[in-house]
């Protein structure tokens, strides 16, 4: 599997623009490629997808985390030009106009064989787990439920190899002493606290990374 990231704070690939809020592209073996969240600009996102020669219309699906406008502000934008997508949404975000498929998330659903939701966590925010041969890897758009709940449901999936996405007020280090590769974006405080504390599992992220697992 291949995740790139799209939106991000920091920048990783020269020639894209940085901005506050995350946004990244999910492309696995036989599924057509996934959007989860769409940062705060879509202008800003679909630049960035122009820069790293990904269309939009070979998106059939986008996964919003939650309802903050850092991940969800970009999505008018996008549909604009590409309006026949399915919205994977938390149940408590509101209805989006705009968007003709919607799929409101409360429980843990299975998306694709081997990529499923966790259910919106604590009425505010789901992330999402994909099984590979070396476990699952969490996609998370900025862990408000806490890391150790995300994983704790994501688990129930099989054992968690990475994590990657936004780590907001995370500070539970220990929590990833278990999981083999961890890439901390956007709202992310002790991003260097991490890395030095992991430094064989840390992984860099900003605008442009292309994360292979």
């Amino acid at each position: 599997m291949k995740i790139t990231l799209l939106y991000d704070n920091t920048l990783f690939k020269e020639g894209l623009h940085t901005d506050w809020g995350f946004a990244c592209l999910i492309e696995v073996e036989n599924i057509p490629p996934i959007l989860f969240d769409t940062g705060a600009n879509g202008s800003i996102l679909l630049s960035n997808m122009r820069e790293l020669s990904i269309a939009p219309a070979v998106i059939q699906e986008v996964f919003i985390s939650h309802n903050h406008w850092d991940h969800i502000g970009g999505l008018p934008a996008f549909l604009e030009v590409n309006k026949d997508v399915t919205v994977y949404i938390p149940a408590s975000c509101p209805q989006l106009l705009g968007a003709k498929n919607i799929i409101s998330v409360s429980d843990p659903v299975q998306i694709h064989e081997n990529i499923f939701s966790t259910g919106e966590l604590r009425d505010m925010e789901q992330s999402m787990a994909i099984r590979t041969d070396k476990g699952i890897v969490v996609i998370a758009g900025c862990s408000h439920p806490g890391v150790g709940t995300i994983l704790e449901s994501a688990s129930r999936f099989g054992k968690v190899y990475a994590l990657i996405g936004g780590l907001h007020g995370f500070c539970d280090f220990d929590l990833l002493k278990d999981i083999d590769q961890v890439c901390p974006t956007h709202c992310t405080q002790h991003i260097e606290k991490i890395r030095s504390l992991y430094p064989e599992k840390y992984i860099d992220g900003g605008a442009g990374k292309v994360i292979e697992l």
